[in-house]
């Protein structure tokens, strides 16, 4: 199976600060440009998944109706992470022991009280082998970094902790409105 990967467009929100799980807007604008640079790069009549947040559907619904893909697939299973308190605060603001505390377990800790990354690393796990289940060929998934981070690490064929061992040590460069292809 082949999965076209499109991170969501740049957020609205102050640079510096943590929004894992927030349902930030997204401008139009954004949108349109985004999608001006993804469209050419997917094939059509292929079902379209996304995450629920927002900076996620405004770029999905427009995505599947210009490629005509039927209605969008939301699955909250595609997430970014949920970093409890520590979300919409700044990363500087955040106390320097929790932010140790993370480093020395970047897959068990709990950011914030929120997600630890095996958690997502459970969920963007079940969510591939539910898609591989239905047989499709290919998919178009809009989502987040870390989500895509996750995905790139299932298609290694690693299992679920080592998914989320990889993810979370290898450092991404995931563009806003980027377009990766993987196979399952």
């Amino acid at each position: 199976m082949l999965l076209h990967l499109i991170r969501h467009p740049q957020p609205v929100i102050d640079k510096g600060l943590c929004y894992g799980s927030s349902d930030l807007a997204v401008t139009e604008e954004e949108c349109a440009k985004v999608l001006g640079q993804v469209k050419p790069a997917l094939p059509p009549h292929v079902p379209v998944y996304s995450s629920p947040l927002q900076r996620c559907v405004f770029l999905a619904e427009p995505l599947a109706l210009a490629l005509n893909a039927g209605p969008v697939r939301y699955d909250p299973r595609l997430m970014e992470m949920h970093f409890g308190i520590w979300e919409q605060r700044a990363w500087d603001d955040l106390p320097r022991a929790e932010i140790d505390a993370w480093a020395s377990d970047v897959v068990g800790y709990r950011p914030g009280g929120g997600e630890n990354v095996l958690n997502v690393a459970q969920r963007v796990d079940a969510f591939c082998s539910d898609l591989q289940q239905r047989g499709q060929s290919q998919a178009i998934v809009v989502c987040h970094a870390g989500t895509i981070r996750l995905l790139q690490a299932r298609a290694l064929g690693l299992a679920v902790t080592k998914m989320a061992e990889h993810a979370a040590v290898n450092a991404h460069a995931i563009a806003f409105g980027e377009v990766l292809t993987l196979k399952l």
